[in-house]
């Protein structure tokens, strides 16, 4: 996912003064040399200085009087002018440079989003590159525009941290862009579902890989990408064209924190359409009734209403009587765990948490 960046020299050669060590080297005055090509002594000294334009008109009188290709000319032109106005983005992205330090760069280069910048210039010129917008004000536009379209406005992550939550949104709509996935169904996707919660006695490997395929065949991208600093998210749902996406953090890198948001994002994607995207942090947006139905989602898809609420009448929550009961679901007992803390009925700092699988990002 890497930008390369090629080294550049930091001179430019105008096709003017190649002009004037031709003219020296053949020894052809510039006065007889404007007379040839039927122009002023004052056009060819503009031409030289790089004052006046080398249009193509010029480049074939040039090639006529030099016997030289009047392309040369063209690509000489070009160059030097192309250089020109990379030298001239480079002093105005140097004198902008403090608007690339809203952005997490430093684990954006740790996450091989782009290579190391070697100056304040080049790293907006990164930034530019990885969200592929031209300027500066295309890519604040840009991001303006995605994030009046995100559904989860009230995220305090989203305020403030909105810059590293876009990347962070871009960099997984990147990683799903490379996902070869079937064409999207609902019922298959359904079906993935089931065979996930199995998944949750699974290793973090067989998770990632076989959960991935599942998805990719339903024709849902599944992303697992770490949270960059600041955004506090654990997961987001969206659509990109016709595909939906899933991306998840492993904020908590407990196996209870990723299931249930796995089947939030789910919920989310089946539920409620193509329209906006969804990013969910540790708060989760009371006001809108669309995170409480992924939410009532998620948690009737790990575990049924009323094997749940058999269970917790019999108010008995020691370590044998979660793993018999997980066991009975055929989930892992970790999300058990979990369940019963988000709803109060144990503490968070339980003993109980040695049941949960944890994960950790290997870089």
């Amino acid at each position: 996912m890497a930008t390369a960046t090629t080294k550049k020299p930091d001179y430019i050669v105008s096709p003017g003064a190649i002009l004037d060590e031709i003219l020296e080297e053949r020894g052809i005055a510039k006065q007889a040399f404007a007379e040839r090509c039927g122009r002023t002594p004052k056009f060819i000294s503009e031409i030289i200085s790089g004052k006046a334009p080398l249009t193509e008109e010029t480049a074939l009188h040039f090639g006529r009087v030099l016997d030289m290709e009047p392309q040369v000319w063209v690509n000489l032109e070009s160059n030097y002018r192309l250089r020109l106005a990379e030298r001239q983005e480079e002093e105005e992205f140097a004198r902008q440079s403090a608007w690339a330090k809203k952005f997490p760069v430093r684990d954006m280069v740790r996450y091989r989003m782009f290579d190391t910048p070697k100056s304040p210039a080049e790293t907006v010129r990164c930034i530019l590159d990885f969200f592929g917008t031209a300027s500066i004000a295309a890519c604040d536009d840009m991001l303006a525009s995605r994030q009046a379209s995100v559904a989860y406005r009230r995220s305090q992550s989203f305020r403030g941290h909105p810059e590293a939550v876009m990347a962070w949104l871009h960099w997984g709509a990147r990683i799903a862009a490379d996902i070869q996935c079937s064409e999207y169904d609902p019922m298959r996707f359904k079906a993935c579902l089931k065979q996930a919660r199995s998944l949750t006695l699974s290793g973090p490997e067989e998770i990632q890989a076989r959960l991935g395929k599942l998805c990719a065949d339903a024709g849902v991208a599944l992303v697992f990408s770490p949270e960059l600093p600041g955004t506090r998210l654990s997961g987001a749902a969206r659509w990109a064209g016709d595909t939906p996406i899933i991306q998840l953090s492993l904020r908590h890198k407990s196996d209870d924190h990723l299931w249930f948001t796995f089947f939030h994002e789910a919920g989310h994607i089946l539920l409620h359409g193509k329209k906006g995207l969804f990013i969910d942090d540790d708060k989760g947006d009371i006001d809108d009734p669309r995170e409480a139905e992924a939410n009532e989602f998620a948690a009737s898809s790990l575990i049924p209403k009323p094997m749940w609420k058999a269970f917790v009448a019999n108010r008995c929550f020691d370590e044998a009587s979660i793993r018999a009961f997980s066991a009975e679901c055929g989930i892992a007992p970790g999300i058990a765990v979990g369940r019963l803390q988000y709803e109060r009925v144990v503490p968070y700092n339980t003993a109980l948490n040695r049941l949960k699988q944890r994960f950790e990002w290997i870089a």
